[in-house]
């Protein structure tokens, strides 16, 4: 599996309370099974749907006083390089680089209007070996109030293209890479309760929405919008049962024609 260019979305994880019960809850929505956890990384534990790497869960950090919440890793061929850019355009490093045994090395931050995401630069571990197929990442979202500053920043530390989504209804925008769109930026409205600090949005790929949402209700988990139809699938976005928010797309079920990209 080759490297995934610069800017890519390439991992998800997150950490949670209960691990045991996160397993079993994403195993049941979305067939995953899960590795043997490792205890020399705080017992990180591998996903995978039909034997592909898909995401990974851990135990929550002793101290660790947020949430539980998705984690969304951007490639790098150069996490040093890519930790200066993010400084240099008013970005934070919550977590400075670091290598992760021959896996890779890693960082974490916030971008300059305050989202949390990751960076990661592959060594033996590339990433997602599967997506944009039921039971793994196909999609992600950077959900903030500024747009402004996330518009000039990830262009800068990433390289991405920017276009307009027109739609009056949304302040949406894409970011590309060449002719890939590689991620969506979503501006908050009034809608959103203002304790909601700005995140970014995982999608994941399910067989049907609707069953994947009696699933989340069933296990105590939350519906936050949706289900919703769309030319690009029907979604909806949630949070499991120990909080950590994502949405849910069918990607076949798509209605309307699709939006003007400028």
């Amino acid at each position: 599996m080759a490297v995934k260019p610069e800017g890519t979305p390439c991992w998800a994880d997150a950490m949670f309370p209960d691990l045991e019960a996160a397993k079993s809850f994403y195993g049941e929505l979305l067939g995953w099974t899960f590795g043997e956890a490792s205890e020399e990384y705080g017992n990180y534990t591998q996903a995978y749907s039909g034997g592909k790497n898909v995401a990974a869960l851990s135990p929550q950090m002793p101290g660790w006083e947020g949430p539980p919440a998705w984690s969304l890793y951007f490639a790098s061929t150069d996490v040093d390089a890519t930790a200066a850019r993010i400084r240099d355009n008013g970005g934070e490093l919550m977590m400075e680089p670091m290598a992760v045994g021959e896996f890779g090395k890693m960082l974490m931050a916030k971008d300059a209007s305050g989202a949390a995401f990751g960076v990661w630069q592959a060594g033996t571990h590339e990433g997602f070996e599967k997506e944009e197929e039921p039971g793994a990442f196909c999609w992600a979202e950077l959900t903030t109030r500024d747009a402004e500053k996330a518009d000039a920043f990830f262009p800068a530390v990433f390289g991405y293209g920017v276009k307009v989504m027109e739609d009056e209804a949304v302040d949406f925008k894409i970011y590309n890479l060449g002719d890939d769109t590689v991620l969506g930026r979503m501006k908050m409205t009034d809608d959103w309760p203002a304790e909601v600090p700005p995140y970014v949005n995982v999608y994941f790929a399910v067989d049907n929405c609707d069953d994947a949402i009696a699933i989340v209700t069933k296990h105590g988990g939350q519906v936050h919008f949706g289900p919703h139809d769309s030319p690009f699938g029907r979604f909806a976005a949630v949070s499991d049962p120990q909080g950590a928010a994502f949405s849910v797309i069918d990607l076949r079920a798509t209605q309307g024609d699709m939006p003007k990209i400028t």
